[in-house]
């Protein structure tokens, strides 16, 4: 699988390949991600997925 199928493409880690996948991705790290990972995980399914995008963050 493409490191670009990844959120954290170096490590390989939240797999955004599609809309399930993103979802999860974001559950995920909010358990279990540091603030910085949860930050970066957020902006690549944001930026994949425009609809998942939280009302009122940017």
């Amino acid at each position: 699988m493409s490191s670009k199928q990844f959120a954290l493409p170096k490590q390989k880690k939240y797999r955004i390949d599609d809309l399930p996948h993103a979802r999860n991705a974001l559950a995920r790290v909010s358990q279990h991600g540091s603030p910085a990972q949860k930050k970066a995980v957020r902006k690549a399914v944001t930026k994949k997925f425009p609809s998942l995008k939280r009302k009122g963050k940017s």
